[in-house]
């Protein structure tokens, strides 16, 4: 099964993106930060990352920066999901080495396009 960590300050957010994932077949681990994403792939990389821009302690972009130089950190494919939507941010998501990106509000139709999109279903 592949192990998708969703890291979101909101726990709605996490708990909704916990639903859809699950229903896809992807056993699920949370973060509400960019710092504790960073531990939880210390332990263990998982296979994807649903990743949100604005956290408190680490956000987002520094997170995704700082997984991208870790060992295997290149590895896992890495979907923004945030409210942040003009074209500078989404560039420099992708520059920073995300995969996809999302926009809040997103539903189960949106989470599994994205995830084909990317090879991860």
């Amino acid at each position: 099964m592949k192990q998708c960590l969703v890291v979101d300050d909101s726990s709605v957010i996490r708990k909704v993106a916990r639903r859809i994932l699950e229903d896809m077949n992807f056993e699920i681990t949370e973060a509400e930060d960019g710092q504790q994403a960073l531990d939880e792939c210390r332990k263990t990389m998982p296979d994807a990352i649903l990743l949100d821009w604005n956290m408190p302690v680490m956000d987002g972009l520094e997170f995704l920066t700082s997984l991208r130089v870790e060992e295997g950190g290149e590895n896992p494919i890495v979907v923004f999901c945030t409210t942040e939507n003009d074209v500078a941010h989404i560039a420099r998501a992708i520059r920073a080495g995300a995969n996809e990106y999302i926009m809040k509000p997103f539903d189960r139709e949106i989470v599994e396009a994205k995830f084909q999109e990317v090879g991860l279903i």
